[in-house]
Formats: C-alpha cells, structure tokens, sequence
C-alpha cells in the first residue's frame, strides 16, 4: 500500500516504536525503552500494540473518528490483552505525514469506519 487509507496521501517509510498509535512520531525514538507496550484485541476482533501511554489516553479520541456514534466512550474496558512485549526495538513502518500515524493505525481505523456503517 503507497496510499493511507483515511486521507490517500503518500506514505512514507521511516523507523517506527512497536506503539501503532504514537509508534511513528520522531520523538517517541528517543525515549521509546521507557515504555511498556501491550498487544490488545479490541473493536471488531482487530489487534493493536500500544504504549502505556497511548492506551490509557485511547479514550481521548472521538469516537466518531472511529465511525462509531457520538459520545460512545472509548477505552481500555475495551481491550483484552493478548500479551505484553519484552523485546522491544525499533522497526519500519509506512507513514502518513497528513494523519501523523502508521500504516497500522490507519488500517484499524479503516476496519473501524467500515464496520461501523
């Protein structure tokens, strides 16, 4: 895929932490061995790794981002753990700049909107 999925813009590869929410932003390189991270199943049986951060703030979002109604609460009472990471590294992801999340990201929210209608 060279296109994101929610804007269509090009992607671009770059090194990425194992958080599929916060994972592609430069600063998160610096200090990404300071986080957990957690494989959780969440809306629609899809997975998505998340730092401590990034899944305790989950419910910040909107949940009509997520093509859900408005006003649903958004949350870890949503997840299930699947597992916690231990082996943590740097890897590479696709990109979008316009968005400012990984390919990965995308996609659960694509899946997200397209079961939601």
């Amino acid at each position: 895929m060279n296109n994101c999925p929610i804007c269509f813009s090009e992607l671009i590869q770059r090194d990425v932490t194992p958080c599929m929410d916060c994972g592609g932003d430069k600063s998160e390189l610096n200090h990404y061995k300071d986080h957990k991270f957690m494989e959780y199943e969440m809306y629609f049986g899809q997975r998505l790794v998340l730092c401590n951060f990034c899944d305790v703030d989950f419910g910040s979002y909107d949940s009509e981002y997520f093509g859900f109604e408005k006003g649903k609460r958004l949350g870890l009472k949503d997840f299930n753990i699947v597992k916690e990471y231990s082996d943590i590294k740097l890897m590479k992801d696709k990109f979008c700049t316009s968005c400012n999340h990984r390919l990965s990201f995308l996609k659960f929210v694509d899946i997200c909107r397209s079961e939601n209608k």
